[in-house]
């Protein structure tokens, strides 16, 4: 009895010295009530509701998920959201039109552009110190940051275009022409390929990155906003706003080969770490969907708040 009571002190102590693994945050930014819903991927509950003035839009998420900054266009910047406490941090000024938002690969830098001045600006994530600023097309909306932090790709809406940085100089390295009014922009897991939401030719263009060369153009359906990899990126989920749906693509065949319903007016959409369930914010109907990327599935709605845009990588990646 001596011995298996010293063996179940052994256990237990161990088990106390290791590390709890919880699941990630997803934060979704409710517009229209000036709030972020912070869910836990594990129950899929919203477990946080954090006020966060300047109607908040943009999402962008540390990969230990720790942290969310979240653009706010009406307060001319972002807001830091400390997922852990659940509480607004720090409030950063800017630009005018700060919409689309970034976090590099490695945490350092955060990317923010402005929709009125037409540029991406460069800020220290640690300081918020602006390190540069970098002039794009007209109105620049999505973001994307290659895995090697070496490339930042921004899509100029009313240029139909997207932009190449380098990220080592912070210069326009080239401009592609791309399909009407692109939006959400999406990298792969390599950095090799680049998706592209055109919002107004219903379609998604397939960049290669390293030349930014039109690889395909897909016909998805009715405003497409956003999208995200799934399955090891063997599927592209991308949102319609304009039908309540998300249309799947095979990225071998570069065609549509599925439609899901989901939500009133879907917009953000953003993959699990799981790289199974893939999360999209509906607008009209102020919650989540979720969906299983291999039954093509909703398994889940999750009520957020009103009008749940969350236009970025909303989950963090680890």
């Amino acid at each position: 009895m001596a011995t298996l009571n010293l063996l179940a002190v052994f256990f237990t102590a161990i088990f106390l010295s290791m590390p709890l693994f919880a699941a990630p945050y997803a934060c979704i930014s409710n517009q229209l009530n000036d709030t972020v819903s912070v869910i836990d991927t594990g129950s899929r509950r919203v477990v946080h509701t954090v006020q966060v003035s300047g109607k908040p839009a943009g999402i962008a998420i540390r990969t230990d998920g720790k942290m969310c900054y979240i653009s706010t266009p009406e307060a001319h910047g972002f807001a830091v959201l400390d997922t852990q406490q659940a509480k607004i941090t720090q409030t950063v000024k800017v630009s005018d039109g700060a919409l689309g938002i970034a976090l590099s690969p490695d945490n350092r830098l955060i990317f923010v552009a402005d929709w009125y001045n037409n540029t991406v600006a460069v800020l220290n994530s640690q300081s918020f110190e602006l390190l540069n600023t970098i002039a794009v097309g007209q109105s620049p909306s999505g973001l994307a940051i290659s895995p090697d932090n070496h490339w930042l790709y921004v899509a100029n809406r009313l240029d139909n275009s997207v932009s190449k940085i380098n990220l080592r100089d912070f210069t326009v390295s080239k401009t592609t022409t791309v399909g009407e009014h692109p939006f959400g922009i999406t990298l792969d897991s390599t950095g090799t390929r680049l998706y592209v939401a055109n919002v107004k030719s219903d379609d998604v263009t397939v960049l290669t990155t390293s030349t930014m060369q039109t690889l395909a153009t897909v016909k998805v359906n009715m405003l497409p906003y956003a999208s995200a990899l799934a399955l090891n990126d063997s599927r592209l989920f991308v949102t319609n706003q304009d039908d309540s749906s998300v249309s799947v693509i095979d990225t071998v065949s570069l065609k549509e080969f599925a439609l899901i319903p989901v939500g009133d007016k879907p917009e953000g959409i953003s993959t699990h770490p799981d790289d199974r369930h893939v999360y999209v914010a509906n607008w009209f109907d102020n919650n989540v969907s979720v969906i299983d990327a291999k039954t093509l599935r909703v398994i889940d709605t999750i009520k957020t708040g009103e009008g749940s845009r969350a236009f970025g990588q909303f989950i963090a990646t680890h």
